[in-house]
């Protein structure tokens, strides 16, 4: 740090955050500032998972181009240093909310937050990701059957029993696809417990866990973001919109939320295909939380709640499965 983060000066102490299953992620505090480290977890991984370089590369490009992530500092490949790839970033303050009724707030404040959180997204997808420098940070194209052959394999690759909606979906997804070949960068795992607001006004200040972003289907990415509005509680830590008052909480329906970002993103048509886009990503978060099962077999889930995540993939892919039978 003293090499390559402007401004640095010791002494260091560290802590990690809680959650960070994924890459775990921790708060680098000195006597004048906080800085923040995201690493690759030790031990066997499957492949392109964990692609902390790639999180760099992106929050670099986004936070040049204005967009509310933290300033990135350093990338260290060299696996040597602490066992790991890892890089630092800012330590951006604000208020993390890990339930999306945003309970604590008023019903304005709820209002505005769900606007801004929506305004965010849209910018994210107008950006053109060619002048921010990410032409080759994905593939254009074909995202849908390239993101169903990937979460298929990492799906099989940590199957640890039979999940029949999972294998119907696997079967049913590719001959469904949409003809829409919109592209952009998408961040992946976009919800709320995933930015931080500002500590008094009701903004995204920084976007994290940039782990899955790519150059992808922009309704992928808003239509995973969606789910909020669809999920039943599943023991998967906070619970869904499902079931609340919205009306009563100032949020809005899901009908609401989809216009608003369809207006910003110049989508007069709305969102068609909308059971493809559901059924898909229940399968993929079944897979994403399938491959935690098992890095639980293999030893390497760096989490006390992995094994808590690896129940909800059966109820995830039978949703997916109702969405793709016209739920």
């Amino acid at each position: 740090m003293s090499s390559h983060v402007e401004g640095f000066s010791g002494p260091l102490t560290v802590t990690q955050f809680k959650g960070g299953q994924s890459n775990p992620t921790y708060r680098l505090e000195t006597p004048a500032t906080s800085y923040v480290l995201r690493r690759k977890p030790p031990g066997k991984l499957l492949k392109s998972a964990h692609a902390v370089d790639r999180e760099f590369r992106v929050i670099s490009a986004l936070y040049a181009a204005g967009f509310p992530v933290p300033r990135p500092y350093a990338l260290c490949k060299d696996e040597q240093l602490i066992g790991t790839m890892f890089y630092i970033m800012e330590c951006v303050e604000g208020r993390i909310f890990w339930s999306p009724d945003l309970a604590d707030v008023s019903r304005d404040e709820r209002s505005a937050i769900y606007d801004n959180v929506n305004e965010t997204l849209a910018e994210l997808h107008n950006f053109d990701y060619e002048a921010l420098g990410l032409a080759d940070f994905g593939k254009p194209g074909n995202y849908f059957e390239r993101q169903i052959s990937r979460w298929t394999g990492q799906y099989r690759a940590s199957e640890t029993a039979v999940v029949a909606a999972m294998d119907h979906l696997i079967d049913w997804l590719p001959a469904n696809i949409p003809a829409d070949e919109s592209a952009a960068v998408v961040h992946g795992d976009y919800r709320l417990d995933n930015m931080i607001i500002h500590p008094t006004e009701p903004r995204v200040v920084a976007v994290l866990d940039w782990e899955l972003s790519t150059i992808g289907h922009p309704l992928a990415d808003f239509t995973y973001h969606l789910m909020v509005w669809q999920m039943p509680d599943i023991g998967i830590g906070s619970i869904g919109l499902l079931g609340h008052d919205l009306a009563a909480l100032g949020i809005p329906d899901e009908e609401e939320y989809i216009a608003r970002y369809c207006e910003r993103t110049g989508r007069k048509s709305g969102i068609e295909d909308r059971a493809f886009y559901s059924a898909f990503n229940f399968f993929r978060l079944a897979a994403i939380l399938q491959g935690i099962a098992g890095r639980v077999r293999d030893g390497t889930a760096a989490s006390a709640h992995a094994a808590q995540a690896v129940k909800a993939v059966q109820p995830l892919a039978e949703l997916g499965w109702q969405y793709a039978n016209g739920r």
